[in-house]
């Protein structure tokens, strides 16, 4: 075998000596701080079996603080992930316009609320519903965190977009206007389905980030979000704070690993559906694709009747 390996050299034998030192360093490091926070909780009787019973014990904890406040949170964080994906994908697709006026429309309007803390956009949001809607207290926290959260990660989304399609290789494009497709046809039929696949795992990176800063609402607008339940869940178990956000912080978690696994499975389908196999494409298929008065003959596809698809 090599010694050396593509990304980096294969450490030798002091080197590996050296590896396993440092690795057992940190391991007794890591034990060390865990074992003085469990002892300071301890000391503080936060370990307690009353301060956790609630939650294996009494359904109450669940039914009337956690599941409603996980509630919320789906809600919110579904509302604004369905506006914002369409949104940041058609920002985004119109910062690649060759249009000046539609790009640089896009490029001010990402940039501005890019830069704007999303916290600021949802405490302006739930200013601007008060003074000039009519909608309920009792609702308004919800508009205006998922109008915060919409306004901020369609704009990030829409640079995600923009960036996985620009990653692509120009001559996708190039093969696609040269059988006389459209700029939209090339766009919705060879860029986007396979910018998609390599754009996914920042885009639900972008998703667990909606999730978690449904949070922000129920901090400064008393949005009765899940961790916004750790206050009165709290008060009515008996001080039971850290039990309470260790379990609130397991949920998110839960939830987030759930998603980001769906994505992962997600991923591997759609990468597998692109492979090759094989088929061929006539050339009435490729007609239909072409502008009209831009036809392209059988001759122009190598005289032998098709082309294989990508």
């Amino acid at each position: 075998m090599s010694s050396r390996s593509v990304l980096y050299d294969v450490p030798g034998p002091r080197a590996k000596k050296r590896n396993v030192l440092l690795t057992v360093l940190f391991l007794i490091a890591l034990a060390a701080l865990v074992w003085w926070v469990v002892q300071s909780l301890a000391d503080k009787n936060q370990l307690e079996w009353v301060k956790w019973r609630p939650f294996f014990t009494d359904s109450r904890a669940w039914s009337t603080y956690l599941l409603p406040g996980l509630e919320n949170t789906l809600i919110a964080a579904s509302l604004a992930m369905v506006i914002a994906l369409p949104l940041g994908a058609l920002f985004g697709i119109a910062r690649l316009s060759e249009h000046w006026w539609v790009r640089s429309t896009a490029g001010i309007v990402v940039e501005f609320f890019r830069a704007i803390p999303v916290l600021i956009l949802m405490l302006f949001a739930n200013a601007a519903y008060s003074e000039f809607t009519d909608i309920s207290p009792d609702s308004r926290p919800l508009y205006a965190v998922v109008t915060g959260l919409v306004l901020y990660n369609a704009s990030v989304l829409a640079e995600i977009v923009r960036a996985g399609i620009l990653s692509l290789p120009s001559g996708q494009s190039d093969a696609a206007k040269a059988i006389g497709m459209r700029k939209s046809q090339v766009m919705r039929h060879v860029l986007l389905p396979q910018s998609v696949t390599a754009m996914l795992p920042a885009i639900v990176s972008q998703l667990v980030v909606i999730v978690k800063d449904t949070a922000l609402g129920g901090a400064l607008l008393g949005f009765s979000e899940l961790l916004a339940s750790v206050r009165p869940m709290s008060a009515n178990y008996g001080a039971n704070t850290i039990a309470s956000f260790t379990v609130v912080a397991v949920v998110f978690v839960v939830l987030n690993f759930a998603l980001t696994s769906f994505a992962s499975w997600l991923e591997s389908r759609l990468r597998r559906g692109k492979r090759s196999t094989g088929a061929v494409v006539g050339a009435d298929a490729v007609d239909q694709l072409a502008t009209p008065g831009e036809r392209v003959s059988h001759d122009d596809l190598g005289g032998a009747g098709g082309t294989s698809s990508t």
